[in-house]
């Protein structure tokens, strides 16, 4: 019982993380673009709709598995990953005045996505570093 519920978890978790990327990468690609796409208001709020599922989700395996932030090194490298993620995300889809400044958030929100993915994968707080050693 306890592994159908963490499987079902993982699942809707991966889902959203899935989605939420690809919506991230898709938003970043119209704000380059200056579509005006991006003011449509589903474009707006569904990443807000998933990233709360995906959210709950992550702290639905944090209490199931029992694996905390500042405990386990690769969930405290992984929340600060995520934090880095928003912060770089934010500024290349709202902040960011250039052009430049835009396309260098976003590559750098992508690469800090992988990052973040790369410890989940490990469970290293290295995450896809490891391979620098």
């Amino acid at each position: 019982m306890a592994m159908t519920a963490y499987l079902a978890v993982k699942y809707v978790h991966v889902t959203c993380v899935t989605l939420s990327v690809s919506g991230f990468l898709l938003r970043g690609l119209l704000r380059l673009g200056n579509s005006p796409m991006l003011q449509r208001r589903w474009v707006r709020v569904l990443p807000h709709v998933n990233d709360s599922v995906l959210l709950a989700a992550a702290l639905a395996l944090t209490l199931i598995t029992g694996q905390y932030p500042f405990v386990d090194a690769w969930v405290t490298a992984k929340v600060f990953g995520l934090i880095s993620y928003i912060i770089l995300g934010s500024l290349a889809l709202k902040g960011a005045v250039t052009g430049w400044l835009r396309l260098a958030s976003w590559l750098a929100a992508l690469t800090m996505f992988g990052y973040v993915v790369s410890v989940a994968l490990s469970r290293s707080p290295w995450g896809f570093l490891l391979l620098l050693k």
